[in-house]
């Protein structure tokens, strides 16, 4: 092991909770196994039932489901979340709702299903702050957009032209052709009001098409080689995508470009043709990012460490049988991880390109290299934690391998 010293795990995360005010419930023995604490939760009375209950997957992928907390966080609605297994729904769930899909949701008692529906019905019970214009013009043109976002096929070509599996090149270039000309539709639409959203301030029609044009935006590079960001084609576009990162409520509930990548690629055996757009360095270096990962991987270290042991290739490093040293350098890294996370990188590394090849004991280094590397490409958010966080996660992550040779 290295002389380097680290903090032990209860240090780390009383520093990590004094940066950040991010936190997240336990649900020992339930999956996900934490979840995020909605921020409008403080406005309930103690002991008082939140008036809406959301039904959503395990995961926080579903960009569906997404629509429906991107709206009830922008509402500051109080909500309790009731997470189904999309690969094993219960009976009960498939009995109370016709369609079987999420999401569904619970509004004051009253049982509403399909992503639109749940806005509208929320938009109607819960109309300060609204989602919807006042001018009942405009309040039409918004409503209008609604309903045309789930026929205009934008959706539905814009995930064929992604998902596609074809070599042939003929065929790419008339999906780009059509899906490009469905972008063309979606500039014009954002012309037509002075601002950066589609209607004159924002609503409901953004919330729609945010994390469908999220994950677009991500994919796209990664698997097509086409990119909207920084698409000189799409201005519009781009200023309603820098609108809506100013919105605190978008990043709790957002997705990091890495987790849809890697989503894509397990769901539905798509192979990259590129690597991954480059992590934000603005995430990387905030605090409270930093802070908020170091905190979510303080938390759930235990976790974390029987997942790398299990699932990483570090059993390859086990000698005679013994897991101990393999475990304690797994513990340390995550520690040093952490404690890197909170201190910025300014933090002095071990390993051979700071503190020399004979500081640090080359066996435990190799079992750092899988952790951070495995690690790296585990933390999805966000079910693990914000999509700021797991940026700065992964850039962290990269940074302290990177020390280890």
């Amino acid at each position: 092991m290295s002389i380097y010293t680290v903090s032990n795990w209860e240090q780390l995360l009383e520093i990590a909770q004094q940066n950040t005010s991010a936190r997240r419930v336990r649900r020992p023995g339930q999956s996900p196994s934490t979840a995020p604490i909605p921020s409008s939760l403080e406005k309930l009375p103690p002991d008082t039932t939140p008036p809406v209950l959301l039904y959503r997957d395990t995961n926080s992928w579903c960009p569906f489901c997404e629509r429906v907390w991107f709206a009830l966080e922008e509402k500051e609605i109080p909500f309790a979340t009731e997470f189904i297994d999309l690969s094993n729904k219960p009976k009960w769930y498939t009995d109370l709702v016709p369609t079987t899909l999420v999401p569904a949701a619970k509004i004051e008692g009253e049982l509403v299903y399909e992503s639109k529906d749940i806005l509208l019905a929320l938009e109607k019970r819960f109309s300060s702050p609204s989602l919807l214009p006042e001018d009942a013009e405009e309040n039409a043109v918004a409503r209008e957009l609604i309903e045309s976002a789930e026929t205009n096929g934008f959706f539905s070509l814009s995930y064929k032209f992604l998902r596609e599996q074809t070599s042939d090149a003929n065929e790419l270039a008339s999906l780009q052709a059509e899906f490009e000309t469905k972008l063309d539709e979606i500039e014009q639409t954002l012309a037509k009001y002075s601002g950066p959203y589609f209607v004159s301030t924002f609503s409901l029609v953004d919330i729609i098409y945010s994390p469908h044009l999220d994950r677009l935006a991500a994919n796209l590079p990664v698997y097509r080689g086409y990119h909207i960001k920084g698409n000189e084609r799409f201005p519009r576009i781009n200023a309603w995508f820098e609108a809506l990162n100013q919105r605190p409520a978008y990043h709790r509930v957002k997705s990091d470009n890495i987790t849809n990548n890697l989503l894509l690629r397990r769901r539905f055996g798509l192979e990259p043709l590129g690597n991954s757009l480059p992590l934000s360095t603005a995430d990387s270096e905030a605090i409270e990012y930093r802070a908020e990962a170091a905190e979510r991987l303080s938390d759930n270290h235990e976790a974390a460490i029987k997942d790398v042991l299990k699932n990483s290739g570090v059993q390859a490093l086990v000698r005679e049988g013994d897991t101990s040293a393999i475990e304690e350098a797994v513990d340390f890294h995550l520690r040093l991880l952490a404690e890197y996370l909170i201190s910025g990188n300014s933090a002095p590394l071990p390993g051979g390109r700071v503190g020399g090849k004979d500081s640090f004991d080359p066996a435990s280094a190799a079992v750092g290299a899988i952790t951070l590397a495995y690690l790296r490409n585990r933390v999805c958010a966000p079910r693990d934690m914000s999509a700021g966080a797991a940026t700065a996660f992964r850039r962290a992550a990269d940074k302290v391998l990177a020390s280890l040779y």
